[in-house]
């Protein structure tokens, strides 16, 4: 069984829109969804710097676009990927990415709502100053209660020895000086707050709002597995429920992997922009076959691979 997975903030990397343009229909999609967020995502995506793409009202309706377009290249026709992906998930903004490839948002729509998440969420950052930290190592059941000593909260609870950490910059200074046991290294991410967290609270009233103006909520045409604990959900409203309280809760990709396990998963495909969540899966998945999809070169393995899994 194939499973298609959507990377979250932080993947995003300058230039990377580029060599997407040079295929048929990109471009106007991009520019129908540049409409629908309010955001040129094409000159974000093409010619923006690094600083300009961490901010987080641009990095996530960019990240979006790019997993939404690129999904698009690998089948001939739309209606292939209902019948030939298993299973679909985004990590945190990627769920929005998940949500719209399964049918539960248009694509407009979905660019409309992640804009509008992530301007909220750049407004709750500004409030105090906070960030978040990967910690490689360790066993979650010692680090999870010395991160809640700290203050901290276990904001990403990735699998495969991975948790990522959110507070305010004095407690992940704490953290780097008081590391759980068992952790090998504390590496600081380049995002702008502390994601997944009280921190985010006023951000899940604002897209509350929005996502109960959605136009054509639809319910998955493919399972849809969510961040919030792992589990399939079958009706689309419950679907967009879940995206806007997933702001301010964490995210457990580790219970998603899980259930990808229990599904039977034998391939996984992470769309653009590639790579974060599939070295998660080549550590927690042995035995499946993993692709990212980090630029066109990639293009014809991914297609191999999804023919391979259809036959």
């Amino acid at each position: 069984m194939l499973v298609l997975v959507a990377p979250g903030q932080g993947a995003q990397t300058p230039g990377f829109l580029s060599a997407w343009l040079d295929f048929p229909g990109v471009r106007g999609a991009l520019e129908a969804w540049s409409d629908a967020a309010g955001l040129d995502l094409i000159r974000y995506g093409t010619e923006a710097d690094a600083e300009e793409i961490r901010d987080t009202a641009v990095a996530q309706p960019l990240l979006v676009a790019a997993g939404l377009a690129s999904a698009s290249m690998l089948f001939d026709d739309p209606a292939d990927l209902p019948r030939k992906v298993g299973a679909i998930a985004g990590h945190s903004v990627g769920e929005f990415t998940a949500a719209s490839l399964v049918g539960v948002l248009p694509h407009e729509e979905a660019l409309r709502l992640v804009r509008t998440r992530g301007l909220a969420m750049a407004t709750a950052a500004a409030v105090t100053e906070t960030g978040m930290a990967a910690l490689l190592g360790g066993d979650p059941e010692v680090t999870v209660p010395h991160l809640e000593k700290l203050g901290l909260t276990p904001a990403n609870i990735n699998g495969a020895g991975q948790i990522v950490a959110a507070g305010t910059k004095e407690q992940l200074a704490a953290l780097e000086a008081d590391k759980p046991e068992g952790v090998r290294k504390v590496v600081a991410l380049k995002v702008a707050g502390a994601f997944h967290t009280h921190h985010m609270a006023p951000a899940v009233e604002t897209l509350a709002k929005a996502a109960a103006e959605a136009r054509g909520t639809g319910d998955p045409k493919v399972t849809y597995v969510s961040n919030k604990d792992g589990q399939a959900v079958a009706a689309g409203t419950e679907v967009l429920e879940r995206l806007v309280g997933q702001v301010a809760n964490p995210v457990r990709w580790d219970l998603c992997m899980e259930t990808f396990k229990e599904l039977g998963v034998t391939a996984l495909i992470e769309v653009c922009p590639g790579g974060t969540l599939t070295g998660l899966a080549k550590r927690a998945l042995p035995g499946v076959k993993t692709l990212a999809l980090k630029s066109p070169a990639d293009l014809d393995a991914a297609r191999e691979l999804i023919a391979e899994q259809s036959a």
